[in-house]
């Protein structure tokens, strides 16, 4: 099992990094809430990962903290929930934030997650509650996304939410009726999730 990465990054997309390490390059699928927090190119980042081994490919899952670590451990062994749903549940919510709606039992707020319907909310619900402890301390808080200026903030956006599947027409339409002034990109793209999912 691949625990950690430490190397150079050497390419880098909003849902996948490329980290070399001795000479060997792994190719990383990482969630946004991640990929906003990585160094620039070239640079060197360390990330905690999460190896699948099917018989088809081997993929890497890779995160900034241990508590975005054990949540997507705690998803993908929820029925019906893959690592790419789980991947973009952590893309469009922070761990604090599930975790408060696990335990209001908020199946409201997890409806405007991408991916989620009203029956995987309610399963989410049931089958999380009891691991919520699994996850440890939360100690993410609003704002730890990375300021851009404004114009930067609406083009990460946009390209996070194409790599997310979104037609490119209707992420820009989406993006332009959201006042993004002093949000991060981070906070931007959850508004643009939640309106998109509505």
């Amino acid at each position: 099992m691949i625990g950690s990465l430490n190397g150079l990054i050497r390419n880098k997309k909003p849902s996948e990094v490329l980290i070399e390490v001795n000479g060997v390059g792994y190719e990383v699928h990482v969630p946004l809430s991640t990929s906003f927090k990585l160094p620039a190119i070239d640079q060197r980042t360390h990330l905690l990962t999460h190896l699948i081994i099917r018989e088809d490919q081997n993929t890497l899952y890779g995160f900034t903290t241990e508590e975005e670590r054990n949540l997507f451990r705690a998803l993908i062994k929820i029925s019906g929930v893959g690592p790419k749903l789980a991947i973009t549940i952590l893309s469009g919510t922070n761990v604090e934030d599930f975790v408060r709606s696990v335990q209001a039992q908020d199946a409201d707020a997890l409806i405007h997650l991408p991916g989620i319907g009203k029956k995987t909310a309610e399963r989410l619900l049931v089958e999380m509650k009891d691991r919520i402890d699994q996850i440890g301390g939360v100690n993410l808080t609003e704002g730890d996304g990375i300021e851009f200026s404004g114009i930067q903030v609406i083009k990460e956006a946009h390209n996070a939410l194409s790599s997310l599947g979104y037609k490119s027409v209707e992420a820009r339409k989406i993006l332009e009726k959201i006042d993004s002034k002093g949000l991060t990109v981070e906070e931007l793209l959850r508004q643009a999730l939640q309106s998109l999912n509505k």
